[in-house]
């Protein structure tokens, strides 16, 4: 039993060396600066994701509104994830691959950004979410895994882990939306 903690320990520790070099911390430093000059402008987060990475959105979306680290106000953030009725009902009516999307047509504006999490890169609603997103001018931010697949290449930050096993890819996901967290509350509250 120990070598399976020591095991994953070290994996995730390995996962999370291999993302942060100079290129993607700096990616993930323009992502804050992204939704800060989204929140400036009046602009809100909107955040989609499958399975871990849905409840990834939920955590990170009551991260911005209620507080991260530090007190401060409020900040507009929706997981897509959570509204039952509006998923089951596209889902039945239409299709599962459009549950975000309508609900990113019928609440996004070009000020908004999207926080779109997969592990694959290839989840069909999430590319549907990503495209009615662009379609509407908002400013695009995928976390993926693997190789990025289809997402990579169709965003306007890609967030990429190189890793194969999906439990180590959420748990860099979840580093860096905490990171973006607190590097979005120092540019609005704290900066000198």
């Amino acid at each position: 039993m120990d070598e399976i903690v020591a095991r994953s320990f070290k994996e995730s520790v390995k996962a999370k060396e291999k993302f942060f070099t100079k290129k993607n911390t700096n990616l993930v430093v323009e992502a804050a600066e992204m939704i800060v000059e989204s929140f400036k402008a009046g602009g809100k987060l909107l955040l989609v994701g499958n399975g871990g990475s849905a409840a990834d959105s939920q955590h990170i979306a009551a991260e911005f509104i209620n507080r991260f680290e530090i007190e401060r106000p409020p900040l507009p953030a929706l997981a897509l994830t959570t509204d039952t009725s509006d998923i089951t009902s596209i889902g039945n009516d239409y299709s599962f691959d459009q549950i975000f999307s309508k609900q990113i047509r019928a609440l996004g504006k070009e000020r908004d950004v999207l926080l779109a999490i997969s592990t694959s890169g290839n989840s069909q609603n999430v590319m549907k979410a990503i495209e009615a997103a662009k379609a509407i001018g908002m400013k695009t931010v995928a976390l993926t895994g693997k190789n990025g697949g289809l997402m990579a290449g169709k965003t306007d930050i890609l967030l990429n882990v190189e890793a194969k096993a999906t439990p180590r890819i959420q748990e860099v996901h979840i580093t860096i939306a905490h990171i973006l967290c607190e590097l979005v509350d120092h540019m609005l509250f704290q900066k000198v």
